[in-house]
């Protein structure tokens, strides 16, 4: 293997690199978006127990904020619960454009190692082709067997060798992208959710301190 590197030439350095950045990346980003740290169980279910007591303090709010993505969002409206429904809807949605940009986090340098490193390949090839005109012109038609054999060899690893990057850089930048997304729509409907329960409490509490005071 070693041996094949070398014959590749100074390109196969970036190209390396490459590979083992976008290696860190995907290791890093599946860790990251694990189901059950970017959406606890029954944590929706938690917060109306919490809401539904009449528990909720800043101690669990802070909690939810520092907890996970999903417990971002539902802080975020549980901030605003006794604001104005499009005012808690805007703080919701501003809080998670900062929670997806957190989710895809390194994502785009994924992407660009993904379109980068083919590039890469290319340039070993053409380096390598201009090595082996370059033998040719010197040595005549035959040339140095040893020149030519080498120019040859690092157009084809580094072509290789960036093909081999670039192929599971773009498979995983598509899989994690999607993760992404899924984990997106799940926690927009358990804020939702919660936003439309926490609207029908207010309206009936609101409703029962009519009632009591016509009744009055």
């Amino acid at each position: 293997m070693l041996e094949i590197i070398k014959a590749g030439g100074w390109l196969m350095v970036p190209i390396i690199g490459c590979s083992v950045m976008a290696l860190a990346i995907v290791l890093e980003r599946l860790w990251t978006l694990r189901k059950r740290r970017v959406l606890p169980e029954d944590l929706t279910r938690q917060v109306w127990e919490w809401v539904s007591r009449n528990e909720l303090n800043h101690r669990h709010i802070g909690e939810l904020q520092s907890g996970s993505p999903l417990g971002q969002l539902l802080a975020a409206g549980l901030v605003n619960r006794h604001r104005d429904r499009e005012i808690m809807k805007e703080a919701i949605e501003d809080t998670g454009r900062h929670v997806v940009h957190e989710l895809e986090r390194y994502l785009p340098l994924l992407s660009t190692i993904a379109a980068v490193s083919p590039l890469l390949g290319l340039l070993g090839t053409v380096t390598g082709m201009v090595q082996v005109f370059a033998a040719i012109s010197a040595g005549g038609a035959v040339g140095d067997a040893s020149a030519l054999a080498g120019g040859i060899s690092q157009a084809l690893i580094t072509t290789v060798g960036g093909l081999w990057v670039a192929i599971p850089c773009l498979v995983a930048y598509r899989y994690l992208r999607d993760r992404v997304d899924g984990l997106v729509v799940a926690m927009e409907k358990e804020t939702i959710t919660l936003l439309e329960a926490l609207h029908r409490r207010q309206f009936l509490d609101t409703l029962g301190r009519r009632n009591e005071a016509s009744a009055a």
